[in-house]
């Protein structure tokens, strides 16, 4: 089979598309003919070597990945047969080996891709989804809600956009460029605005009026979320998931948080899980339920699985839109 592999790491182009032996499932296992695997951003810092909220970069050399969809095409021993020939996707967990024509994973892993999803929209609702509604568990919203959503043109931000205007929130969205804030606008934010430009919180003051922010979905950090944290009024909320690649997350004193009566939360790792009821696999299924019904619509950016160098180096640009999926 075609794979991509590692053997040092570092930058993108370290990324080679190569042929490899094709995996053989173990017992209790299934192998999958991948038709999409995810690209997530978490894989650029493990490609460096760094290591990444509850997981560590993999031996090498090694074949990135977490996130794949496609066919089952062989069993382990002991595997239930009737998996057989189904459309599955799964989170592969701390086990890499998606960004390939073929990769093994446990049969308890899987899930039947819903009817009316094609293999890119469920793995972006696999990782990316499950991420979203994991997030979302640390706040409420509702008409009341003005929810300031950095990034917004991105995998999570598409889907924190369409969830909080489902729940009647007013949505203002963050992204870089004319033809991303279009984007963000058609996915139904009340105002979408270019963190470019250096008066943008000067438009969302004036769109809002007497109103302020409830809460800041900040996956970038730096200077766009301090800007976008200040819009927030008492009893706001700050819920931190992520931060820009060579950025660094937006931390607040104490001091600022007692003062202003807002919150800041890091809702990754243990604290998601928590709040999840230690099952993740409860927030794939919700979220996999709501792109099947039509109330969350994942946006995906795909790129031909021997381009994953390219790929990987769209994303640490912020030059892609969506969830970024490689498709062999």
């Amino acid at each position: 089979m075609h794979a991509i592999r590692l053997h040092a790491f570092g930058p993108a182009e370290n990324l080679t598309y190569e042929e490899t032996d094709t995996p053989v499932p173990g017992p209790g296992q299934v192998r999958i003919a991948v038709a999409a695997a995810g690209v997530h951003l978490l894989d650029t810092v493990l490609r460096e070597g760094e290591p990444g909220p509850m997981q560590a970069p993999a031996e090498l050399p090694t074949i990135p990945g977490r996130e794949v969809a496609g066919t089952v095409d062989a069993l382990g021993e002991g595997t239930d047969p009737s998996w057989l020939g189904k459309h599955v996707v799964a989170h592969l967990g701390t086990v890499p080996g998606g960004y390939a024509e073929a990769a093994v994973t446990d049969a308890a892993r899987l899930h039947e891709i819903p009817d009316g999803l094609d293999a890119a929209e469920a793995v972006a609702m696999i990782g990316t989804g499950r991420t979203t509604l994991g997030i979302l568990q640390f706040t409420e919203l509702g008409p009341d809600s003005v929810a300031v959503v950095p990034a917004a043109a991105g995998g999570i931000g598409t889907l924190l956009v369409q969830y909080a205007k489902n729940a009647g929130a007013t949505v203002i969205g963050l992204a870089g460029g004319p033809a991303k804030t279009a984007l963000v606008k058609e996915n139904g934010a009340d105002l979408a605005v270019d963190y470019a430009l250096p008066d943008w919180p000067a438009h969302v003051r004036d769109f809002l009026g007497t109103r302020t922010a409830t809460v800041v979905f900040d996956s970038v950090g730096g200077d766009t979320a301090r800007a976008a944290v200040d819009l927030l009024g008492k009893g706001g909320q700050h819920l931190v998931f992520g931060w820009a690649p060579g950025g660094a997350p937006l931390t607040l004193t104490p001091e600022e948080l007692a003062t202003r009566g807002i919150t800041s939360e890091s809702v990754l790792g243990p604290k998601m899980l928590e709040k999840a009821g230690g099952a993740v696999r409860n927030l794939e299924l919700r979220a996999l339920d709501e792109a099947a019904t039509g109330r969350l619509r994942p946006a995906v950016h795909r790129f031909p699985l021997a381009e994953a160098a390219t790929a990987h180096r769209a994303l640490e640009t912020r030059g892609t839109t969506g969830k970024v999926v490689l498709i062999p």
